[in-house]
């Protein structure tokens, strides 16, 4: 049996050229040059919704599917950095559909994807998580905003000074959202589109849901920290205030949410996603979580999977109690889920089908796929 002590202090081409009928093969360099001339441009964005856009999209690779671009907003000037970023610039990664057409009439819904902490959104994962969910012709765009190693995805209560403020929550929700319907053919409409996370990033993602239910049709979390009373969740958060791995400078404990004792706590409260499901109502929502599996094996991980799937345990059954339709994935050790999930927190192999399962819950319920009732709400009747 895990104490609590134990979970609190458990919380770091080439190409082959086939010879025919005497062709050679190209050398090295000249394959490089002669892919790289193959390449189609990536949109081009234009400035707007008090965005200011530094470098324009710039693919990431020759698969022409996934680009970043990098852009500054008043409403965060500054943050902590991680080690290769640039305080105040801040990176976004988007995957496109497989045949996206930017002169085209088709238009796609669109999926925003927030990464945990300490993270970033421009990594090899999410964009393996994002282009493999959406092979064979999945029509869904899939954007990855910068939330920083701690922004937590709020606005903050007492950002410091030598930062500026902190609104995480006005940057995405005010002026990403509709600065990406502006430069890429989306479907701008609540019911096409989606907001899912992983940890740090569940807990955003419900957050954001709940703040701004007019904006998203459907939310996912992938072993999301929901629920801000459990004690275990409150240590993580202010434990990433004082992580200089999260980024610099490192910023106090109440920044973020304010005071995190009673009876200061109001705002922690206020913002706990398990305890406001009220607004989801309507919603496709799904929850993903192992159990920590094996606590011989990583057990930092173990644990903070653990705490993770206990917030999540709160926040299913207030949906339950409330009559919200919702689908709850408690996959345990992950032996059952995929190969290579053990269970534990932040493990790819989990978060790649958890993406999956999400994807094919959220393309089933679109509504051109469904004209009423989105097929993806009575799915999730499932718990």
């Amino acid at each position: 049996m895990m104490t609590r002590r134990m979970r609190l202090a458990a919380l770091g081409v080439a190409f082959a050229l086939v010879g025919v009928l005497g062709v050679t093969r190209a050398a090295p360099e000249a394959q490089a040059a002669q892919a790289a001339q193959t390449l189609t441009a990536p949109p081009v964005f234009t400035d707007s919704h008090g965005l200011t856009v530094l470098e324009q999209p710039s693919w990431v690779d020759a698969n022409e599917r996934t680009f970043t671009f990098v852009m500054t907003t008043n409403e965060v000037p500054r943050y902590s950095a991680m080690a290769g970023q640039v305080s105040g610039e801040h990176v976004i990664m988007v995957t496109l559909p497989e045949g996206y057409d930017s002169s085209g009439v088709t238009r796609y819904p669109v999926q925003y994807h927030l990464h945990g902490h300490p993270d970033r959104p421009d990594t090899q994962l999410n964009q393996q998580m994002f282009e493999e969910s959406t092979a064979g012709g999945v029509p869904l765009i899939t954007v990855a905003p910068n939330g920083s190693g701690r922004g937590w995805y709020t606005n903050w209560v007492n950002p410091p000074t030598e930062l500026g403020q902190q609104n995480w929550e006005n940057f995405h929700l005010d002026q990403v959202i509709p600065f990406i319907d502006a430069n890429l053919r989306t479907i701008a409409t609540r019911d096409s589109r989606a907001i899912s996370g992983h940890s740090m990033g569940g807990f955003g993602a419900f957050r954001y849901a709940e703040s701004r239910p007019e904006l998203f049709g459907y939310v996912g979390s992938f072993s999301g920290g929901l629920d801000l009373l459990n004690q275990g969740q409150r240590l993580a958060v202010v434990g990433s205030t004082q992580l200089p791995g999260s980024g610099t400078p490192t910023v106090p404990p109440d920044a973020i949410f304010g005071v995190p004792v009673w009876p200061l706590d109001r705002v922690w409260n206020a913002e706990s996603p398990a305890q406001h499901v009220e607004s989801l109502r309507g919603m496709g929502v799904a929850m993903y979580t192992g159990d920590g599996g094996s606590l011989a094996d990583n057990l930092p991980q173990a644990v903070i999977e653990s705490v993770a799937r206990e917030t999540n345990l709160v926040t299913r059954d207030n949906l339950a109690a409330a009559g919200i339709p919702h689908t709850f994935v408690d996959y345990g050790d992950g032996s059952t889920w995929a190969e290579g999930c053990t269970g534990k927190h932040a493990q790819p192999a989990c978060l790649k089908a958890d993406m999956k399962h999400f994807v094919g819950l959220l393309m089933a319920g679109l509504p051109t796929r469904s004209p009423h009732q989105p097929l993806f709400l009575r799915q999730c009747g499932r718990t």
